[in-house]
């Protein structure tokens, strides 16, 4: 992977983890993953977690929700290890594995997976019934299929405001709308898909946010990373912000299903 490819380096990562939590890069924590999970029993289950990231939520797949084995996977070497030296700190080898792949590539077995999950990864692959198709087949019939997603509202060409916040964002989104992903889910094979629109909660989350970085807690902010680095995340909090109330930039959390048979 080329230095221009590397959307998230150390400080990036320090940068999400002092936000959102000690191993967590994206939006809620750890409050949030309780939402994503609710309803679904991960006990004694093997997990598959797509663009683990630092671990955090990896880690909790196990310690917190019972689950039995864990394999995290990530297509930047920095988040990768990261994530190793979590599992290493909290004795969990023998049930967590962390790999570095290919995008777009998940070299499993079919049939193999109780539980696929994913928290706000898929945004990265411009293509999701490829993506999708991959998770379908090495989930085990039955198997559950749970993630979350930065999604756009509609198919239509990008707002002038949506334009300007990607490219402030400048981390490649591939942003889909709820219709694609339904779509791309149903064509990959899943049944009993279920969404939930999020905007509504990370209008208000995103706003608590940028007071943080903008507020009396800047400075500290600025001690891990920079003063530039820094003004340019206040800049992108704010351009985030106005597609978030226009309804535009939404969100969503997923449920889907492969049939038993």
């Amino acid at each position: 992977m080329s230095k221009d490819e590397i959307h998230y380096d150390i400080t990036h990562i320090s940068f999400l983890e002092k936000l959102w939590g000690d191993g967590y890069m994206s939006p809620g924590g750890k409050k949030e993953i309780n939402r994503l999970l609710n309803g679904l029993d991960l006990t004694e289950k093997k997990i598959l977690d797509v663009g683990c990231g630092a671990g955090g939520i990896t880690v909790s797949l196990v310690k917190d929700y019972g689950a039995k084995e864990v394999i995290g996977v990530d297509v930047e070497e920095d988040v990768v290890n990261s994530a190793i030296k979590r599992v290493v700190k909290n004795r969990l080898k023998d049930n967590i594995e962390i790999l570095l792949i290919g995008k777009s590539n998940l070299p499993f077995e079919d049939n193999c997976f109780d539980i696929v999950f994913s928290k706000d990864s898929f945004v990265h692959i411009p293509d999701k019934e490829k993506i999708f198709s991959q998770v379908f087949k090495v989930l085990k019939p039955g198997g559950f299929f749970v993630f979350s997603d930065w999604l756009i509202s509609h198919d239509q060409k990008p707002s002038k405001e949506m334009e300007y916040y990607l490219k402030l964002e400048d981390l490649g989104f591939g942003m889909g709308s709820p219709s694609l992903y339904h779509n791309a889910l149903k064509k990959s094979g899943f049944v009993s898909i279920k969404k939930n629109n999020r905007n509504k909660w990370y209008k208000e989350e995103a706003r608590k946010e940028l007071q943080i970085l903008s507020g009396p807690a800047r400075k500290s902010y600025e001690e891990i990373t920079s003063n530039n680095f820094i003004e340019d995340q206040i800049k992108t909090w704010k351009a985030m912000i106005r597609v978030l109330d226009t309804g535009e930039h939404c969100p969503h959390h997923f449920l889907a299903q492969k049939p038993e048979n």
